[in-house]
């Protein structure tokens, strides 16, 4: 009998997840932490608030009970928005303080820390190898939907990689391994301060060809910062880092995307982040960026436009004349 794979986030993400194992057959439990919406969940067969009209096959167990959910699981899958990333694991740990193999499909960094997530599961799981993040261009829908998608699987351990990408590969899912954990988090998390950048710059109306040099000159900041904490060229050239940001500043279906089109078309933050009603990772992460460029030396100009933006005050389009108005310099700087 195949032992069961468990979802820890029954959001639009960690159930697409859990749909893709379950294609390959997997029995997978399904956590949230709202008991009604789980129920609901499993009454209806369905999402209905995140992933209405998909249908959730028998494999898929939802379950409010997290010892449950874990009980024989040969791997966790962590599916929740960074803000509550340490306190699951923190649960996970007191549930089972030996618990299964873990990958996270979380994209950002801790807000009070500015720590990675990898270094937030070393603090409360101890260190190991049997540990993966999961990244790339991948909307939630289409991965529900079965639509064509590839992402990359990272861990310090290749063998385990292999295991993780192994359990999700299928005919429309295509898995790449890589050992660069730090290059796919990093790519994963700034995509998303960017795609805020892209979408003011739509929001006011400045054309295609303003988003395509956002999206140039913003790798050219992940790269950046990549050389400066580790990470590999190629990986940030890849699906998690440019694959992934091209996704996510010219797609509707992103939400920092479209988080930013409301601030450029004059929609206070709070009322946009109302209206979308889910994780808005980009702007935690403008924060964190920012103080790690700041700590580090480095220019980031356009994530921090978006921080200050978000947090100073800045109006959008002073944002973007300021960002046009920076001194003659090379490309390559």
């Amino acid at each position: 009998m195949v032992r069961p794979c468990t979802v820890l986030g029954a959001g639009s993400w960690g159930t697409a997840l859990a749909l893709q194992l379950a294609r390959n057959r997997t029995p997978v439990r399904l956590w949230g932490r709202n008991p009604q919406t789980l129920q609901a969940m499993a009454r209806r067969r369905e999402n209905a608030r995140y992933l209405p009209g998909i249908v959730l096959p028998q494999e898929v167990q939802p379950l409010a009970e997290l010892g449950a959910a874990l009980d024989d699981a040969r791997l966790c899958v962590i599916a929740v928005p960074s803000a509550g990333f340490r306190a699951l694991l923190r649960s996970l740990r007191e549930v089972r303080p030996d618990p299964p193999p873990v990958v996270w499909a979380t994209k950002g960094l801790e807000l009070a820390s500015a720590k990675w997530l990898h270094e937030v599961v070393d603090d409360e799981l101890g260190a190991g190898d049997e540990r993966a993040v999961l990244s790339g261009p991948s909307f939630a829908r289409e991965v529900a939907r079965g639509l064509p998608t590839a992402v990359t699987v990272a861990s310090p351990r290749l063998e385990f990689a292999t295991r993780v990408a192994e359990a999700f590969h299928g005919e429309a899912f295509r898995v790449y391994v890589s050992q660069d954990m730090i290059g796919v988090e990093l790519g994963g998390a700034v995509k998303n301060v960017l795609a805020i950048a892209a979408g003011i710059s739509d929001g006011l109306g400045y054309g295609a060809n303003a988003r395509a040099a956002l999206i140039t000159r913003g790798l050219h900041e992940i790269m950046h910062l990549g050389a400066r904490v580790g990470a590999k060229r190629e990986t940030l050239m890849g699906l998690s880092g440019l694959g992934d940001l091209v996704l996510t500043c010219t797609d509707n279906q992103s939400r920092n995307r479209r988080f930013g089109l409301a601030l450029g078309r004059g929609t206070p933050g709070g009322q946009a982040r109302e209206e979308i009603a889910q994780a808005i990772e980009g702007i935690d992460t403008a924060q964190v960026v920012t103080r790690l460029a700041r700590e580090a030396g480095l220019e980031l100009p356009i994530c921090r436009q978006v921080q200050r933006v978000l947090f100073e005050g800045l109006e959008p389009r002073a944002a973007v004349s300021q960002l046009l108005a920076r001194r003659l310099k090379q490309e390559t700087e």
